[in-house]
């Protein structure tokens, strides 16, 4: 059987129109992004999978009320925005979502990068750039812990590549992560200059 990296979704394969991002396709890669992580067991990213799955779950809710109108992100922002100031959950939903994959992006990054580095300390970088202006006092401290617990580098490359090529896994994260920024990237942009939320 293949390596799961081998056969989820890539953010490198979300079709970016003149319209937008896909939304269907967003999400599923999402999903795959995410679901990635359960394999290094014991809930060693729940802090940052639960984040993203309930923000994904959130997003996919306003995408499953309002199909029609939502094949793409900007698309399924804009229309619930719309309304006027009524529920945004979606919306909402849709940038912290958007966060999270930002911070696991940049550490994913920042391990590629640094060869030497150890994971928690990428994701602490990742985590002091990219989100933590974003939480409480209290909030920071839990997630420092959390940090604390991921696994050592070498044991994150065999439980996620599965016995594939770690050469293979680096090269498809790559284009996961060049993806992923791409969106990223582009999003921030529209939500801003709309002011439906800042990144």
């Amino acid at each position: 059987m293949a390596p799961y990296f081998e056969t989820a979704k890539s953010f490198a394969d979300v079709p970016i129109t003149d319209d937008g991002v896909d939304t269907a396709v967003f999400l599923l890669a999402s999903t795959d992004f995410v679901n990635m992580f359960d394999l290094l067991g014991g809930g060693v990213f729940a802090f940052v999978q639960n984040d993203l799955r309930s923000n994904i779950t959130g997003v996919r809710h306003r995408f499953d009320a309002a199909s029609a109108e939502s094949p793409t992100l900007e698309k399924l922002v804009t229309n619930e925005c719309s309304g006027g100031a009524g529920d945004r959950h979606g919306t909402a939903c849709l940038v912290r979502l958007l966060r999270g994959l930002w911070f696991t992006c940049e550490a994913l990054r920042n391990m590629q990068r640094d060869r030497n580095a150890e994971l928690h300390t990428c994701f602490k970088r990742s985590y002091d750039a990219n989100l933590k202006h974003h939480h409480s006092f209290v909030i920071r401290s839990v997630v420092s812990v959390a940090i604390r617990a991921v696994p050592h580098r070498r044991d994150f490359y065999i439980r996620i590549t599965q016995g594939g090529s770690h050469e293979k896994f680096d090269e498809e994260l790559t284009k996961w992560l060049a993806g992923l920024e791409r969106i990223v990237l582009r999003l921030k942009a529209f939500l801003e200059e709309g002011g439906y939320g800042r990144i």
